[in-house]
């Protein structure tokens, strides 16, 4: 079997190749190519271009590996080995002009994740771990950061582009919002995970998050001293939770009482 270090050698030299095309697709002019749950749910021909970049990249390497990817280029392989791609997480973000975008790229081996990068090409961060080895930004290693109150946290979280859905997360956070610092909502999963590894978040709670959204920043995250579940939220779709191990349980039970699970 290949070993994590090389799996995520060839995630990140991928990574920086569609983080190029990205940001020149972008600097070229944007428009909405398709929708996907609601009119809101925007996919760019960005989005497209970067995944089967990354696909034909990391299958002419590895012909044999497994492929997931956002936008349905899936692959069933014959080796231990499966890629799981977000082209770009945040592509309301991407659209707008907002430098908070990311590729996202993991190698998962008979199931879990080995391997993360999370590449930010517009603001020139690139987040990397391998499972067991800690995780880094731009070479330098992360930490989550130490514990607070939870009176003093600043949460993370995101929105679901389905109305009924985004209903109740909004009834939820009305909830949360006397009981913590703040709340930011950055428009990137994968680059809230990693706002968690790097200190720059207490916390970060979403519902309706797929895979490919969360596979390579929860990595990073859980390298960086964070604790990492996936569960079924109030809506019946998955419900990512992350924040460090210790303040982990406090965070969760925060989510639980407001009804967010």
């Amino acid at each position: 079997m290949t070993a994590p270090e090389q799996l995520l050698d060839l995630a990140l030299r991928v990574a920086r190749q569609a983080g190029e095309r990205v940001v020149e697709m972008r600097r070229q002019g944007v428009s909405v190519a398709a929708t996907k749950t609601s009119e809101v749910d925007v996919v760019t021909g960005a989005d497209r271009a970067s995944e089967e970049l990354i696909r034909e990249v990391v299958l002419a390497e590895r012909p044999a590996d497994g492929f997931v990817g956002e936008e349905g280029a899936d692959r069933a392989g014959t080796s231990r080995v499966q890629w799981i791609v977000d082209p770009i997480d945040g592509t309301v973000n991407y659209l707008y002009g907002l430098p908070l975008y990311a590729v996202s790229i993991a190698a998962a081996v008979d199931g879990q994740v080995v391997a993360g990068v999370v590449l930010n090409p517009a603001a020139g961060e690139e987040y990397a771990a391998v499972r067991g080895a800690g995780a880094t930004c731009n070479g330098t290693p992360v930490r989550v950061r130490p514990f607070v109150s939870l009176q003093q946290s600043l949460l993370g979280t995101g929105f679901n582009y389905e109305e009924s859905v985004r209903t109740r997360q909004g009834q939820a956070l009305a909830r949360v919002l006397p009981r913590i610092r703040d709340i930011r909502r950055l428009g990137s999963c994968a680059l809230d995970l990693c706002a968690v590894a790097s200190g720059h978040l207490d916390a970060f709670v979403e519902e309706g998050v797929h895979l490919w959204d969360h596979a390579a920043g929860a990595l990073v995250a859980q390298e960086a001293g964070a604790r990492v579940e996936v569960t079924t939220g109030a809506s019946g779709r998955d419900l990512i939770i992350c924040a460090p191990e210790e303040s982990f349980d406090t965070f969760r039970g925060l989510a639980r009482d407001v009804g967010m699970f």
